[in-house]
């Protein structure tokens, strides 16, 4: 048996993005909160090889779905602002949050930086292990050098 701990979602539907990537495409967006707190973050592609993965190799146990670089909410920010070609400069501060999504705040303001232990040691390949390709992923744009 398998215990799947997702980190946050990303897709170019918004997943777990769904408030922040329209304003992000705005160029309305910035960091969420004070932005340094960890995200473990996995783009959706990636979460369903994960799935895929867990039964093929036959892995039992607990794992972690999330990519190989944690990375704070102002670099993965940044890093969709850029996919964007839009700024990124507008803080959201944590009451407006609140108001926006609610207790959700408290998920996207808390901060845990998770690593894949199981996913790398069972020889897991990702599409999306850094930011910048999860942010390019996510924008609709090409990998770099493509």
């Amino acid at each position: 048996m398998v215990w799947l701990r997702s980190g946050i979602v990303l897709a170019p539907s918004g997943g777990a993005l769904g408030r922040m990537l329209p304003l992000l495409r705005l160029g309305l967006g910035g960091p969420l909160g004070g932005g340094r707190q960890w995200w473990s973050w996995i783009t959706l592609a990636d979460e369903v090889a994960v799935i895929r993965h867990v039964i093929d190799a036959n892995v039992r146990g607990p794992v972690n779905a999330v990519a190989p670089e944690p990375t704070t909410n102002r670099e993965l920010t940044r890093a969709l602002a850029r996919a964007l070609s839009r700024p990124a400069g507008l803080a959201v501060p944590r009451f407006a949050l609140r108001l926006a999504v609610g207790q959700f705040a408290d998920d996207l303001t808390a901060s845990q930086r998770v690593v894949p232990a199981v996913l790398n040691r069972t020889g897991f390949t990702w599409t999306h292990a850094g930011p910048e390709a999860a942010a390019r992923w996510v924008a609709g744009r090409p990998a770099s050098g493509a």
